[in-house]
C-alpha cells in the first residue's frame, strides 16, 4: 500500500524458520533451551509424531491428540494437559499446529477462550506471552507454522473463528519436507490447493505489499509446476510444495486472504467439511469473479500459472486432482443466504480485492456447487 507517495507496511513472522530435508533434528536442541517438560500436540494419529519423539530422549513429553479440526473443548483439555509444561510443540497438519498455538496462548492468559476469540467472542488481546511454540508441519498446505492466529471450530455456533495476536507467532518453525512423503494423494491434493489459494489471495489482496508480492511471485510458479507431481509422490515436488505452503503462510499472515477463505470459515463450521477441500472447490470461481475487479493483478497470476485464463486453469487442476464439489459436503442452494451472511463477517473477506455484492457471492457458490 502507498501513503503520500511512500510504501508503508509491516511484516512479522516466526522468530526462526528452518527449512529443508532433515531439519527435524533441530527440534531437540531447541526444546532443551526451554526446559524439560513439553506438551506435544498432534493430529488424530499420534504416530505421525514418532520421528520427533525418537529424537527427544531426555525430554518429559506429554501427547495431546486433536481428533479433527480443533474445537474449544479440545483447547480447554489441552490447557489442562499443558500445566507445568515449559514449551508446546505442534506437529501435524494445520489443525495440530493451530491447536498448539491456541493452547500455548490461553495457558498463560486467564479467563475463558471466548474472551479472546473473534466474531463469537470478545476479541480481547492477549495480555501475557504464550508458552514457547515450535511448529512442525507434516502437510504442505496451511502455512500455520508462520501465522499469528489459530482457527478454532465452535460446534455450538456452527462456525470457525480465529484466536489472533502477534504474540502467537511460533518461536521456531521447522519445515522438513520428508515429513510429507507419506501423505496420500487426496490429502496432498487438497492441502496443495489450499497452499496455492494462500498465495493467490494475498497477492490479489487489498492489503498486498511489496514484500508479500515478492514471496508470492517466487512461490506461485513453483506451486503450479509441482502440485501434480507431488500428488504422484515425487520427492522434489514435495519439497517445492512444502516451500509453497511456507510462502503462503508468510504472505497471508501479512497481507490477508480473500473470498475463498471468507467462505471456507463458515462452511467448515456449518458442514464439518475439510478446509483444504473447500478452498480447492471455491478457488477457480472466486478467481473468475474477483478478476473483474482487479484484472491486472489476476492477469499476472495467470501468467505465473502459465496460462492466459487463470480461472480455467484452476478449474482444470481441481478436476484433475478429483476435488469434490461443494454439494458433496451436503451444501445446498437453500443455504446460500445464511452462508453469505456469515461469510461477510469473516475476517478473511475484509481483505478481498473488492467488496462483492450478494449476486457475485451467490455466483461463486453456485459455480462451485
Amino acid at each position: 500500500m502507498t501513503m503520500a507517495g511512500e510504501t508503508v507496511f509491516e511484516f512479522a513472522t516466526a522468530t526462526r524458520i528452518a527449512f529443508g530435508p532433515g531439519k527435524l533434528t533441530e527440534a531437540a536442541p531447541a526444546l532443551r533451551a526451554y526446559g524439560q517438560r513439553v506438551l506435544i500436540v498432534t493430529g488424530r494419529n499420534p504416530d505421525r509424531a514418532r520421528p520427533l519423539l525418537n529424537t527427544l530422549h531426555d525430554t518429559d513429553c506429554t501427547l495431546h491428540a486433536i481428533p479433527g479440526e480443533p474445537t474449544l473443548a479440545d483447547i480447554e483439555s489441552g490447557i489442562i494437559a499443558a500445566e507445568g509444561c515449559d514449551a508446546i510443540v505442534g506437529i501435524g497438519g494445520g489443525s495440530a499446529i493451530d491447536a498448539a498455538k491456541a493452547i500455548a496462548a490461553l495457558a498463560t492468559n486467564p479467563g475463558p477462550p471466548l474472551d479472546y476469540l473473534e466474531v463469537i467472542g470478545q476479541g480481547q488481546p492477549l495480555r501475557h506471552d504464550p508458552l514457547p511454540v515450535i511448529a512442525i508441519p507434516t502437510t504442505a498446505g496451511t502455512g500455520a507454522e508462520v501465522t499469528r492466529n489459530a482457527v478454532l471450530a465452535s460446534p455450538e455456533h456452527k462456525v470457525k473463528v480465529s484466536l489472533r495476536h502477534p504474540r502467537m507467532l511460533p518461536r521456531l518453525a521447522i519445515i522438513d519436507p520428508e515429513l510429507t512423503h507419506a501423505l496420500p494423494p487426496e490429502i496432498t491434493a487438497t492441502t496443495g490447493m489450499d497452499a496455492l489459494t494462500q498465495l493467490i489471495e494475498p497477492f490479489t489482496s487489498r492489503r498486498a505489499n511489496p514484500l508479500t508480492d515478492a514471496i508470492c511471485r517466487e512461490a506461485i510458479p513453483r506451486a503450479a509446476r509441482a502440485i501434480r507431481p507431488a500428488c504422484e509422490g515425487d520427492p522434489h515436488a514435495r519439497t517445492e510444495m512444502a516451500f509453497a505452503s511456507l510462502a503462503g503462510g508468510l504472505a497471508l499472515a501479512n497481507a490477508g486472504l480473500g473470498a475463498v477463505h471468507g467462505f471456507a470459515a463458515p462452511l467448515g463450521g456449518m458442514y464439518q467439511a475439510p478446509h483444504g477441500a473447500l478452498c480447492a472447490a471455491l478457488l477457480p470461481h472466486a478467481f473468475k469473479v474477483n478478476s473483474r475487479h482487479a484484472p491486472d493483478r489476476f492477469r499476472e497470476v495467470g501468467q505465473m500459472l502459465g496460462t492466459d485464463d487463470g480461472s480455467h486453469w484452476l478449474a482444470q487442476l481441481a478436476a484433475d486432482l478429483q476435488i469434490p464439489r461443494l454439494a458433496k459436503h451436503g451444501i445446498e442452494e437453500a443455504d446460500f443466504p445464511d452462508i453469505i451472511t456469515k461469510a461477510r463477517n469473516a475476517s478473511s473477506m475484509k481483505a478481498n480485492p473488492a467488496d462483492l455484492d450478494d449476486a457475485e457471492l451467490t455466483a461463486i457458490l453456485q459455480a462451485a456447487l
